[in-house]
């Protein structure tokens, strides 16, 4: 290692490949886990359809899934005193079965 690079950590090369760039809408995340790794769904729901679809799957550790909600959390932190506190339309979470104003399914 050169004297240049002591004490630094090494610079990673992230490429973003153009059909990644443009990124996924989501207005619906659902998270499940097992004992080894944390599943992230991201699923576009559009209003008055029974119907929704996951757009990304993410797959990762617990260990990292932890890393990222850590990173969530102070990017919402410095996003907020940027802009302003982030308004949570004071309506309860939602809950499953949602069907946004369309038909309910029906077993």
């Amino acid at each position: 290692m050169s004297q240049d690079n002591q004490g630094k950590k090494p610079k990673l090369n992230i490429e973003l490949p153009e059909d990644v760039a443009s990124g996924v809408y989501s207005n619906l995340a659902v998270v499940t886990h097992s004992q080894t790794e944390f599943i992230m769904d991201f699923i576009q729901v559009m209003p008055g359809t029974p119907k929704a679809k996951v757009r990304s799957r993410v797959v990762m550790s617990p260990q990292h899934a932890k890393r990222v909600m850590k990173m969530l959390v102070d990017n919402v932190s410095k996003f907020e005193s940027q802009h302003g506190s982030i308004e949570m339309s004071g309506q309860p979470e939602p809950s499953f079965p949602m069907n946004f104003g369309g038909p309910t399914g029906e077993a």
